[in-house]
C-alpha cells in the first residue's frame, strides 16, 4: 500500500490514446506503488484495458510517458521492453491459455522461454509449485478444454506467476464467473501479494472484487481520472456517478 516512502514501480504520465476518431486516453496520469494492490474501476468502454496493454506496449501510446520500474515502455527499443515485460505478470481477462497444450506445457511454456538453464527436474519442481498455489495440482495433465472458466483463470495466474514477475496487471480478473468462484479469484490474488511480494493493478469493474482486493483506487470516465483514493474514500464520496457503483 501506498506511503509517504513508497517506491514508484509503474509511472504514467499523460498518456493519450485514440483509435481513429474515437479518444480512449485523454491524458492519464497515475503511478503504481510498491507492496499496492491498485484498482482502475469504470464502466466498459473507459479505456481501462486499453491501459494496461499500453504499459507492456502490446498497444502503442499516442502521446505520453510509461516508466516500468525507471525504464521507459517504448516500441523502438526492443532491449528496455524486454527486460519490462520480464518484469510483469499479465493475467488476460480470458487466461488466454494455448488450447494444444496441456496444463503442465503451458505452466512449462514461459519458463523454457526465460530459464533455459533450468533442467527437467527443476522444471517440474516449479510447475507442481505453481499449480499448488492455486489449489489445482490435479490438473497437470488436463487441456484448457478440460478446465472450467474458474479452473482456467487460475491456471493463468500460475502461469503468471511462474517467473516470480515484480509486477501483476489483472484484465478482468473475476468476469464471467460465479459469485463463489470470483470470491476464490479474489483471495488468490489477496494471498500472491502477501506470499511473493508482488504490486498489482486491477483492471475491474466487479465491485465485491473491489472490496476485497483494493488497497488505492482510481476511477477513469471518457477516458480520464475521475477520482483516486481508498475504498473507504470511494464508499463515503456522495457524488453521484460514484455512488451509482458503490450503492
Amino acid at each position: 500500500m501506498k506511503t509517504n516512502n513508497s517506491k514508484i514501480l509503474i509511472d504514467i504520465q499523460n498518456v493519450t490514446k485514440s483509435f481513429g476518431e474515437n479518444e480512449v486516453l485523454k491524458g492519464v496520469t497515475m503511478q503504481l506503488y510498491e507492496n499496492e494492490n491498485l484498482v482502475v474501476l469504470g464502466k466498459s468502454g473507459t479505456g481501462k484495458s486499453v491501459l494496461i496493454k499500453c504499459i507492456v506496449n502490446l498497444l502503442e501510446q499516442d502521446s505520453g510517458l510509461i516508466k516500468v520500474i525507471d525504464l521507459e515502455v517504448t516500441k523502438n527499443d526492443e532491449e528496455n521492453l524486454l527486460a519490462i515485460r520480464e518484469k510483469i505478470g499479465f493475467l488476460f481477462q480470458g487466461a488466454a491459455l494455448y488450447d494444444s497444450m496441456t496444463v503442465r506445457e503451458n505452466l512449462a511454456f514461459p519458463l523454457t522461454r526465460s530459464k533455459k538453464k533450468l533442467n527437467v527436474e527443476n522444471l517440474e519442481t516449479k510447475i507442481i509449485e505453481a499449480l499448488e498455489n492455486v489449489s489445482l495440482p490435479d490438473a497437470i495433465d488436463k487441456m484448457p478444454s478440460e478446465l472450467s472458466g474458474g479452473m482456467k483463470k487460475r491456471i493463468g495466474l500460475a502461469r503468471t506467476l511462474i517467473t516470480n514477475p515484480k509486477i501483476l496487471l489483472y484484465d478482468e480478473p473475476t468476469t464471467g464467473l460465479d459469485p463463489i468462484t470470483s470470491d476464490e479469484i479474489s483471495d488468490l490474488i489477496n494471498f500472491t501479494k502477501k506470499k511473493y511480494k508482488t504490486s498489482s493493478i486491477i483492471i475491474t469493474h466487479d465491485i465485491k472484487c473491489v472490496k476485497s482486493v483494493a488497497d488505492r483506487i482510481i476511477m477513469l470516465k471518457e477516458g480520464t481520472v475521475y477520482k483516486e483514493g481508498t475504498l473507504q474514500e470511494f464508499e463515503n464520496d456522495q457524488d453521484a456517478y460514484i455512488k451509482s457503483f458503490f450503492n
